[in-house]
């Protein structure tokens, strides 16, 4: 297998020392190609993605100066793949971008048919319950069983993506990609991942009650259009 991993980085400096520690060994194996987006970060974070790209030949990065959103950056690093199969995870380092390696044997039975993303465990019980009330919402007004939507990793064949139309640019993408993946029949493969805390920084989303009810009101807002 060919895979590339995207991983899209927003003032990620601080994480990124432990996220390239994590990468090294996952880029041992020459089938793995990593690419890294600067989100229009406004810290050191383009700066150390270079330096790290110049130590692998297997590593892209790619900068946009502004930051249009969470699925654009995941967009514009899935465009310039080389990999047969694509993927994304966060740099934050709540997941290991190694999670990858475990989504590999169900593709060997189900090759391109297949999307494989991860389950979370390990976090907190807040959160938990906000990803129950997500998960029954879509599922019934999508008419598809979806389940812990934003969990990473998630990998594909890159067909998949070629039969997308208007994927959104903020983390509804992690929506649009599972439910696509349901509507066109692919085999839902899931494993567990676990969750840790953030290491550095805070989340760009869920960082404040407020936050979170902002996000649950957008996700919400796009569950409907995409029903439509």
């Amino acid at each position: 297998m060919n895979i590339s991993l995207v991983i899209p980085c927003f003032n990620e400096a601080a994480n990124l020392p432990y996220l390239f520690k994590k990468l090294d060994k996952l880029l041992l194996n020459s089938n793995y190609e990593v690419i890294l987006v600067n989100n229009g970060s406004e810290d050191n974070t383009l700066n150390l993605l270079n330096k790290y790209k110049e130590k692998h030949h297997n590593v892209q990065c790619i900068s946009l100066e502004e930051n249009l959103g969470y699925g654009n950056g995941i967009l514009k690093g899935l465009e310039a793949a080389n990999g047969e199969f694509l993927a994304w995870t966060h740099a934050d380092m709540q997941t290991d971008p190694n999670d990858v390696k475990a989504g590999e044997i169900f593709f060997k039975n189900y090759h391109n048919n297949t999307f494989v993303k991860g389950k979370r465990y390990s976090r907190p019980i807040v959160d938990q319950i906000f990803t129950l009330g997500m998960s029954i919402f879509a599922s019934f007004r999508l008419k598809k069983r979806l389940w812990d939507i934003n969990a990473q990793p998630t990998i594909f064949h890159k067909s998949l993506m070629q039969k997308w139309h208007n994927p959104p640019k903020d983390f509804s993408l992690d929506l649009f990609a599972y439910y696509q993946a349901k509507k066109l029949g692919y085999k839902i493969n899931r494993f567990p991942v676990k969750f840790n805390n953030r290491l550095y920084g805070i989340s760009h989303w869920n960082f404040s009650f407020s936050s979170k009810i902002k996000f649950i009101k957008r996700t919400v807002e796009y569950i409907i259009k995409l029903s439509k």
